[in-house]
């Protein structure tokens, strides 16, 4: 599976090392993580025990690659998405389905320790808008992780949406890039949001408590290539939209 995505053998090498220590590292880290979403922030998932009990049926019966696709508001939202489908302790025996993301670097990279602390977290950093064959570089790696097994999580429109509420013609094409060069790969479509989240920000409002839907999906198209690609972005965008669209019904 390496050759498919021409990924080296340091590159594969570097990912290893990186999944075997934050494995190692993970009876340390998950639970410090989730201490900090529950205790100290008082986050609340709603109904989460029956989220994870979908979430881990899912795990259960599915043998095909998985990319988890999400709308992004915050800048922890990646770690809310897994805290509420999975659960601190689940992770720690079923390592694989906690996802890799792909945290913008300028807001992680600034300095060593941050670096270190993604780089255990599971984060492969990106640099948005960087030079195309970094970003390329980040995508196979991703690609290669899920050919092997793994779970990611990627942000539909790459950055926060800077109006609340998902914009089509902000999507980011590399989750269709990805999920169209993964065999078999499908999208789970999970949308978040906070009880008192209006707009974009750094953190969800401490105390909150979130709602989290998810759903199963396999994009399918007639094009090839780019446009099979974006063709692909366009149809789990648009599945999230429909599912912000059934969360703000309820609300009203």
């Amino acid at each position: 599976m390496a050759a498919e995505y021409d990924l080296p053998f340091k590159a594969r090498l570097a990912l290893a090392v990186q999944a075997t220590v934050g494995r190692v590292l993970s009876i340390v880290w998950i639970p410090g993580a989730a201490f900090a979403m529950r205790v100290v922030m008082r986050y609340r998932i709603k109904d989460a025990s029956n989220l994870r009990k979908r979430f881990r049926q899912l795990a259960r019966e599915t043998d095909t690659p998985i990319l988890i696709c999400a709308n992004h508001l915050t800048m922890v939202d990646s770690a809310v998405v897994a805290w509420a489908l999975g659960g601190s302790w689940w992770y720690l025996f079923n390592y694989r389905w906690l996802p890799w993301n792909m945290p913008e670097y300028t807001n992680f990279g600034f300095n060593w320790y941050n670096r270190v602390g993604v780089w255990l977290l599971k984060c492969i950093a990106i640099r948005r808008g960087g030079r195309r064959e970094d970003v390329s570089g980040t995508l196979k790696r991703i690609q290669y992780l899920l050919s092997r097994g793994q779970t990611a999580l990627v942000f539909a429109e790459g950055g926060r949406s800077r109006t609340g509420r998902i914009d089509l013609d902000s999507i980011a094409h590399g989750m269709g890039r990805i999920v169209n060069s993964v065999r078999k790969c499908s999208a789970l479509c999970v949308y978040l949001r906070g009880d008192r989240q209006l707009t974009f920000s750094s953190l969800p409002a401490r105390g909150d408590s979130f709602y989290v839907e998810f759903e199963l999906f396999r994009p399918v198209s007639e094009h090839s290539g780019m446009r099979r690609s974006r063709d692909f972005s366009q149809q789990i965008a648009e599945r999230l939209v429909a599912m912000e669209e059934r969360y703000f019904d309820r609300r009203e």
